[in-house]
């Protein structure tokens, strides 16, 4: 297993559409690996194939809050979203930025896992997320084409470290405990690298 190299804009493959894997084989099997472990050295929360330079259909994603294995989903597609949200992101592909955009509040998918054997997921929350995110890459399609208005976009200040998904998950989990001083939708605001 291995890091890989790490996708960023304007690399124009981040704007290509991801081809379908036809054979599960040992080359998709050490990607998939591979994946993960560039996932886990870059701090993302999930991965897709052309952000390390693959054309393909497969992602990768492991949310902090869980306990097993890495997910891995090849030739996803969301077949149903309801809902909307206003979340944030960031992404591993455009480095030093975050914004929000307009993400479902759930999603049905389908796939196959890593074996072959077709999958059906429904999600929501941070998961609906992450899985609406990585698909959008295969498509071609980056976190800062959703970003409706200007000041939904803003530059890390460069002292300021992008926290990882573990960090921004406890912090979340922080503000959301605290009693409310006045109304408000816990669980509106979310993020994904």
């Amino acid at each position: 297993m291995a890091v890989l190299k790490l996708r960023v804009v304007p690399d124009p493959i981040l704007r290509a559409r991801a081809k379908k894997i036809s054979r599960i084989d040992a080359s998709v099997q050490r990607l998939a690996d591979d994946m993960i472990d560039t996932m886990h050295q870059e701090g993302g929360v999930g991965l897709a194939a052309p952000q390390v330079g693959v054309l393909l259909r497969l992602i990768v994603i492991e949310l902090p809050e869980e306990d097993e294995e890495a997910r891995v989903y090849i030739n996803p597609e969301v077949v149903e979203a309801q809902g909307e949200r206003r979340v944030e992101e960031g992404c591993l592909s455009v480095p030093g930025y975050r914004g929000y955009v307009l993400r479902s509040e759930s999603v049905r998918m389908k796939a196959l896992d890593r074996h072959g054997k077709p999958v059906k997921v429904k999600a929501d929350g941070l998961l609906a997320q992450a899985l609406e995110h990585e698909i959008d890459h295969l498509n071609g399609i980056l976190f800062i084409d959703h970003i409706k208005a200007h000041e939904d976009l803003w530059k890390l200040d460069q002292e300021e470290k992008e926290p990882t998904p573990y960090e921004r998950l406890h912090q979340t989990l922080h503000i959301h405990n605290q009693p409310p001083t006045q109304p408000q939708q816990v669980g509106t605001e979310a993020s994904v690298v």
